[in-house]
């Protein structure tokens, strides 16, 4: 099968890491570091989509403001979150990336008009799944 025809369910390698919008942009950092990822899906108490925080929305917050490490997750996350479903290709998501400058997708399924993220898609997936190209 072509890469680009992958679906996001075939072409994830790993799951999803959540926080709570009131989690302080000091244990995001640890968090992200102790995971070694670059981004962490914000969820309410039900654990539905919120928004997103980077890497470069810690750097933001930190160069804004001296006191970052008070502040918390749902202070500085996106909000507009670009999605996808489990069934969308990859092609898709590249192209989502692309157009958005984005670095990831959020996979979710829809739960009566709400999001439940199930997977992360990241540009450092696409990248691995162009590696195993023969």
């Amino acid at each position: 099968m072509p890469m680009r025809a992958l679906t996001v369910m075939q072409a994830k390698r790993f799951g999803v890491w959540t926080i709570a919008p009131d989690i302080s942009l000091r244990e995001v950092a640890r968090q992200m570091v102790d995971h070694n990822i670059s981004a962490l899906v914000v969820v309410d108490e039900e654990g539905y989509l919120e928004g997103v925080i980077t890497r470069t929305d810690l750097v933001r917050a930190a160069y804004e403001q001296r006191d970052w490490m008070r502040l918390r997750a749902g202070d500085y996350m996106m909000r507009n979150v670009i999605t996808v479903s489990l069934d969308d290709r990859l092609e898709r998501v590249m192209k989502l990336m692309i157009e958005n400058h984005i670095h990831r997708v959020v996979a979710v399924e829809d739960e009566n008009g709400k999001l439940r993220p199930v997977a992360v898609l990241s540009a450092a997936d696409v990248v691995y799944h162009m590696a195993q190209v023969r």
